[in-house]
């Protein structure tokens, strides 16, 4: 069934969405078993840089004017090192694009690498290696800004359900948000599923929060948010998720606090925009809250990472304030 937010913007997100989180499941099937043994990280490469060139292609066709902000770049690939690597990209890419040659592919992947502009998309073609390896969560991430502000964001979760509970080998989900028009959720496989609206949870008891917890312990500062939780006599079972899947529970009500602390390896640390974009307005369309952890709305204008912010708080927007209250009180 069509979306209901019915805009050629939301309709490029979904379309472009489902097709990259197709694509990117197949590699994951045909390479990720054999890879994984041998502690392999290719798999998650050729899924990286063969979504990102059809993302990049899609636009291309469709939006040729704006701007593209990806994460990768081709430049490692047309080195002779690279150049394995990238027959296999060209050969899934083909799979969408049967046309597609080298050159092509590493046109398409660069077509992101520039700077963001006044009206432009940002993806994160596979947020989530360690995920996407184990067959655990993972997500694409699609975004359009305008002026420095989110506009429309989707997310591909191929290993959630309904958008909000772990299904392995399922159909998996597809969420939209367009700016006041609210956050939907539909089969990732199936084209002609039924759109859902989204809310996030009505928990206002800090105690019963369910913290949503990254599984690598690398991404954030997992002591400090244990201190938080602590400080604020969180008694609730945390939710182990990696990825912008977990903007995706919050969204539907199946946690009701995401953080992005700063790891005292990487203080200075600043998050990229594409990891944040699309994920933080799935949350506020279905009635969450988003800031930095000093409560300062996420600044989208500051170039490829959210310069003028520290670190990243979303919740259902209940808990919002005890949530900063408790950050500052343990000095985070």
């Amino acid at each position: 069934m069509p979306c209901p937010i019915d805009c050629s913007k939301v309709r490029f997100a979904v379309a472009a969405v489902r097709e990259a989180a197709q694509l990117v499941r197949r590699v994951q099937k045909e390479m990720v078993g054999d890879a994984l043994a041998k502690g392999d990280k290719s798999p998650v490469t050729v899924a990286d840089f063969a979504a990102q060139a059809l993302v990049g292609k899609r636009l291309e066709e469709t939006f040729p004017q704006m701007g593209f902000v990806g994460e990768e770049s081709s430049e490692a690939l047309r080195t002779d090192e690279g150049s394995e690597t990238l027959e296999q990209i060209v050969r899934f890419v083909r799979e969408c694009i049967p046309e597609a040659n080298a050159d092509d592919v590493c046109g398409w992947i660069d077509r992101g690498v520039g700077e963001p502009t006044d009206n432009f998309w940002t993806l994160d073609p596979v947020d989530g290696t360690k995920g996407f390896l184990r067959g655990d969560q993972y997500a694409i991430a699609l975004a359009y800004l305008r002026d420095g502000v989110v506009r429309v964001g989707a997310l591909g979760c191929p290993e959630l359900a309904e958008g909000v509970r772990p299904e392995k080998g399922g159909a998996g989900s597809l969420l939209v948000a367009r700016r006041t028009n609210g956050t939907f959720v539909c089969s990732l496989d199936d084209e002609q599923a039924e759109w859902q609206k989204l809310s996030v949870s009505e928990c206002d008891e800090v105690a019963k929060a369910r913290l949503l917890r990254s599984v690598e312990k690398a991404h954030t500062n997992t002591g400090e948010i244990g201190k938080l939780a602590e400080t604020l006599g969180v008694v609730a079972d945390p939710v182990p998720m990696d990825s912008q899947a977990k903007y995706s529970v919050l969204a539907a009500g199946g946690g009701e606090v995401n953080l992005r602390l700063l790891s005292p390896s990487r203080p200075d640390y600043r998050e990229m925009i594409w990891d944040q974009a699309a994920g933080s307005i799935v949350v506020e369309e279905a009635g969450g809250r988003v800031s930095d952890l000093d409560g300062k709305p996420l600044d989208f204008s500051q170039g490829r990472t959210l310069a003028a912010n520290r670190g990243v708080l979303a919740t259902n927007g209940r808990l919002h304030e005890a949530l900063l209250a408790g950050l500052k009180q343990i000095g985070a």
